[in-house]
């Protein structure tokens, strides 16, 4: 229920946002501009909400199985093996730590790495490489899985793709009505078409670009709050920071796209372009962490 509200208001709140951001730019380019959009205005509004947010809600519906076809994860109960059995019982012990029902657990062929997904955190899947399950001490695996279920506990999934879903109707919106304000207000079907189909693709690449920084900064902090999430669960962060060491030695395995965010590890290195934060950012942060 409070993540239905929380996706209700934030579309009233892009819808108000949108209205007023354009009633500006009509107000600095003159009402004739507005005028000449006449009710495509009113139909873009709407459209790129829509647009938004039905993908990216979508998407998340559909990332369990999604995720399972991208990475070959097959789900697991247990009596597959000691292995299996011991990482059936970490999940669940961490579920009810972290207050949420056991998700899916699931393995997958590859370089280390181990992520989380789901539209709900009480239906969530959680999965690990099979390399990182034999690199890592039980310990250490631990606090991934950790990780992960902090992950899912707090929701970041849907908070992501509501932040996807913002950002996707921005961009889409202010693309459009910034092409008719270059185009002198002539939209597709009003004789001007080509310099606005130009404006429009490079003012959509552009701000699409604006808007996926915005995406990977949110993502960088959410590893934080996982990491430290992982800590709490345990009660130490000395676990998840000997995870991430070990990680730094390790070519951690890629991700699709879909995933990349929720996974533990990406590639070696921070920029404004990635999704994690530095191993050495992540450690420190652990080390400044208060006591458990």
């Amino acid at each position: 229920m409070k993540r239905i509200f929380l996706f209700l208001v934030t579309n009233i709140a892009v819808l108000l946002t949108l209205v007023v951001v354009s009633q500006l730019i009509f107000a600095f380019f003159g009402a004739d501009l507005e005028k000449q959009l006449g009710a495509e205005y009113a139909d873009l509004l709407i459209f790129a909400v829509v647009y938004g947010f039905v993908g990216s809600i979508i998407s998340l519906l559909l990332s369990k199985q999604m995720a399972k076809f991208a990475c070959g994860a097959k789900t697991i109960d247990g009596s597959e093996g000691e292995a299996e059995r011991w990482l059936v019982a970490t999940v669940e012990d961490l579920a009810r730590r972290a207050n949420v029902r056991m998700p899916e657990v699931a393995i997958y062929p590859g370089a280390a790495n181990a992520f989380a997904t789901g539209a709900f955190k009480n239906h969530a899947l959680v999965a690990v490489s099979t390399d990182i399950m034999g690199q890592m001490t039980k310990e250490e695996l631990k606090a991934v899985l950790g990780h992960e279920m902090s992950h899912v506990a707090n929701g970041d999934m849907v908070t992501l793709t509501l932040v996807q879903g913002v950002l996707n109707a921005f961009v889409l919106f202010f693309s459009r009505v910034l092409a008719s304000v270059l185009s002198g207000g002539k939209g597709n079907r009003r004789g001007n078409g080509g310099a606005y189909v130009l404006f429009a693709v490079v003012l959509q690449v552009g701000l699409g670009i604006l808007a996926s920084l915005v995406v990977f900064a949110f993502s960088r902090r959410r590893e934080y709050a996982a990491d430290a999430g992982s800590a709490r669960l345990l009660g130490t962060p000395g676990p998840m920071i000997a995870a991430l060491r070990r990680l730094g030695n390790l070519q951690p395995g890629v991700l699709p796209d879909s995933l990349k965010a929720f996974g533990v590890a990406s590639k070696r290195g921070t920029s404004i372009w990635s999704t994690h934060p530095s191993i050495d950012d992540r450690i420190e942060a652990l080390q400044n962490l208060p006591p458990c």
